[in-house]
């Protein structure tokens, strides 16, 4: 099928559609209603692979949607039949024109959207893992992302700034990620940068055999452990659940907040547990790096939250963009005291915290709130591994079990990286220039010799009053084209594509 098949569309626009009522907590548009948790998931299902890892990201989202919408998101996995015989010889035939192989089992033993995973042996002897690029895939993502973006636009007057640009940020983020993802040579990079990274944390990588590797195919040293999520096996070794948790919380506070570089897809599949209870990470296609000034911002967001320190932890939301500079001090008081709670109760259970978060969440729709770019994988990557935690240990409070790792190297955290001292050392041998340009300012006021030169790249204000003016115009054209969308992509929507036509023709009239 046709990655525009006007049926392949229609069932884009109805996910979004229902991503757009939920998030604006409407019944129906016009004549159209969401579709139920179960529908969603089926349609998510057979759109693939952009939209099942789009869907996943959602999943985080507690303040977009309800408990049995995201409870139903949960259960996606990436888990699909293998690659055709015709398109895994295609993909092999390119990847490998001279086989480096002896033995290659064809079926996989992991199947996923983006690429499947064989077991092989090298002729000089080596087990190895060879994952497989699955055909046209890169094809397939650059066109859902085009979609996915036409369609953001047509959504996007109808919601309020701050929500728009918390989709619009979700919708980023993941269309740069799952670009990067299908490469497999930067996969290739984000490996061996990670083995280099966090060589002496140990916690285990598989070994890149780069000579055989190229945008098709990664071939690795083959790892052998148990999944981080299977108990029994685990049980048998003799080894703690509690303990590997502990090993995999303390891994990533390494991860995000002292060195600001982590693996962004901690699901059981990639964690392995070896016999000697070592961690064993897989799959480095997510990999995000956190700007040092929102790391120490977030460091700053945990340390004043446990620390019931209101004025540090505002300061902090805004540094990060999470609310606006003129959000209301009693919205933000609620806000602060909802997290303090979670953060100051030794006993809370899962279920209460989780409850806590959902009315933190809810808390947050009444403030002018944005969610920064670079929060979305944090937070997947943080649900993924409270998750883990909450389903197998009683009580188990992953936010508070982070803070005894932030205290002990909280200088490291916060001083140790050159890359910071440079960018702080550059920030103080600026302030000279800095009052010398205000004293020349003040001297020219004084003297009535001020001359003030717009930047045309810096024209917020005109742009804006623009913007009023050619919104209008903007929204009437797309609802016109999506009237002719709809009637083409299915006929008895025509009593829907009328009144978008007739609606769009009003926008333009009243804005001349």
């Amino acid at each position: 099928m046709s990655f525009y098949h006007p049926g392949r569309i229609k069932k884009v626009f109805r996910f979004l559609l229902t991503i757009f009522l939920l998030i604006k907590k409407r019944e129906h548009f016009l004549l159209m209603y969401p579709l139920s948790p179960e529908a969603l998931t089926t349609t998510i299902q057979q759109l693939g692979a952009s939209y099942i890892k789009l869907a996943q990201v959602l999943a985080t989202r507690a303040d977009f949607f309800e408990g049995a919408y995201l409870e139903a998101l949960k259960t996606l996995h990436d888990e699909i039949p293998p690659m055709p015989q015709k398109d895994f010889h295609e993909v092999f035939a390119r990847a490998f024109p001279q086989t480096p192989f002896s033995t290659f089992e064809e079926k996989p033993i992991a199947s996923a959207s983006i690429g499947e995973v064989h077991a092989a042996t090298l002729k000089s002897g080596e087990k190895v893992a060879v994952k497989l690029r699955r055909n046209a895939i890169e094809k397939q993502v650059a066109a859902d992302i085009r979609i996915l973006r036409f369609f953001n636009r047509l959504f996007r007057p109808l919601f309020s700034y701050y929500t728009k640009n918390s989709v619009e940020a979700v919708i980023e983020e993941f269309a740069a990620m799952i670009t990067q993802e299908v490469d497999f040579t930067k996969e290739l990079e984000n490996l061996q940068s990670f083995s280099r990274t966090y060589a002496d944390s140990g916690v285990i990588f598989p070994k890149p055999y780069v000579a055989h590797c190229s945008e098709d195919a990664i071939v690795m040293s083959f790892e052998e452990g148990y999944r981080f999520d299977d108990r029994e096996n685990l049980s048998k070794l003799g080894i703690r659940f509690e303990d590997i948790m502990g090993k995999l919380i303390y891994f990533y506070t390494e991860q995000m907040l002292i060195n600001g570089y982590f693996h962004a897809d901690p699901h059981p599949g990639n964690l392995l547990i070896d016999e000697a209870g070592n961690l064993i990470l897989l799959d480095f296609g997510m990999v995000k790096k956190i700007p040092n000034l929102t790391r120490i911002a977030i460091i700053e967001l945990i340390k004043s939250a446990n620390e019931r320190d209101f004025e540090l932890y505002i300061t902090a939301c805004k540094r990060l963009g999470i609310v606006a500079h003129d959000a209301p001090d009693a919205q933000l008081q609620e806000l602060a005291e909802r997290m303090f709670e979670i953060f100051g109760n030794e006993n809370l259970d899962a279920a209460s915290m989780q409850k806590l978060a959902f009315d933190l969440l809810a808390s947050m729709k009444d403030l002018p709130f944005k969610l920064p770019q670079e929060a979305i994988y944090m937070l997947r990557a943080s649900a993924i591994i409270e998750g883990l935690g909450t389903t197998y240990i009683e009580n188990f409070n992953g936010v508070k079990d982070i803070l005894p790792i932030l205290q002990r190297y909280i200088p490291r955290a916060l001083g140790g990286n050159e890359k910071l001292l440079k960018m702080l050392r550059h920030e103080v041998t600026g302030i000279p220039l800095t009052v010398r340009r205000l004293k020349k300012v003040l001297t020219d006021l004084s003297e009535n010799a001020l001359q003030v030169h717009m930047n045309p790249d810096s024209l917020d204000l005109l742009v804006e009053k623009q913007k009023k003016w050619f919104r209008p115009i903007g929204r009437g054209l797309l609802l016109i084209v999506s009237a002719f969308f709809m009637l083409m992509v299915d006929r008895s929507y025509t009593t829907i594509a009328i009144t978008l036509f007739t609606t769009g023709v009003g926008y333009i009239f009243l804005s001349l």
